[in-house]
């Protein structure tokens, strides 16, 4: 079964995230991005099959080396979610203001 992971999945976790910001800056090779870090190399397969799985990370083989590239478009729907509830929390924030001065006003 190929369950498709939701890509706030994948941001949940600070070690996936460390491997976005990696992948971000250039490709690496699966031991390129292991080297990086102090947990071991299954613990990166784990967290590199949550990245390819929600779409975040596309495993290509050259040769004997298996490259990563970054795929940052499933991380859109991280920008949209944030903007829209910066956005309510923007307009509730404003309409407390205005209650709190005009409170101000008429005491």
């Amino acid at each position: 079964m190929n369950t498709r992971r939701d890509v706030f999945q994948a941001i949940a976790d600070p070690n996936r995230r460390a491997i976005i910001d990696l992948l971000a800056q250039e490709k690496l090779t699966l031991n390129q991005v292991a080297e990086r870090f102090e947990i071991s190399r299954p613990a990166i397969s784990k967290h590199m099959k949550v990245l390819t799985e929600c779409g975040l990370v596309k495993i290509k083989q050259k040769g004997r080396e298996r490259f990563c590239e970054l795929k940052h478009l499933p991380l859109n729907d991280v920008v949209r979610w944030i903007e829209h509830h910066k956005k309510f929390w923007n307009n509730r924030l404003n309409l407390l203001k205005q209650h709190v001065e005009h409170k101000k006003t008429n005491t």
